[in-house]
């Protein structure tokens, strides 16, 4: 198992971090981690992503979401081939602070593939430290 997780304050409130989050139709306008997100926000329902890590090759998975709490909590699981091989458990945590939003970004991954791609793993915990910086550059401008 490995867990990679990027927090970010942003001084904004907890709902304007949350809508920008959720306008999933506009991430290829601005988001340089998750080019695309397609699907219903709502626990059950799949959607179809494409990420590009910094410096790695972009790939598409799809994902089923586990969590949505509106204002604080995103989350969905990934799998590569079958359970076991490699899972990723992908969530957005929203916490209110004085000033703003401190945004959570993090993915426990498990599997028998983990240990073979740390590398990849460095390159997308980058990937969602530049994803958390473009979503406070977006909502704060």
């Amino acid at each position: 198992m490995r867990r990679i997780s990027v927090t970010t304050e942003i001084e904004a409130p907890v709902e304007a971090v949350w809508a920008e989050l959720t306008a999933t139709e506009a991430f290829p306008t601005w988001n340089p981690f998750i080019q695309s997100l397609t699907g219903r926000l709502a626990v059950g329902e799949k959607l179809v992503a494409r990420i590009a890590p910094p410096d790695g090759k972009a790939m598409t998975f799809r994902p089923t979401v586990t969590v949505c709490e509106k204002g604080r909590r995103l989350e969905w699981l990934g799998r590569v081939v079958l359970p076991g091989v490699f899972d990723g458990r992908h969530s957005f945590t929203l916490e209110p602070f004085e000033g703003g939003t401190r945004l959570t970004q993090s993915e426990t991954f498990t599997g028998i593939l983990v240990p073979l791609l740390a590398s990849t793993l460095t390159r997308t915990e980058e990937g969602f430290r530049r994803m958390n910086e473009a979503l406070r550059a977006r909502v704060v401008a």
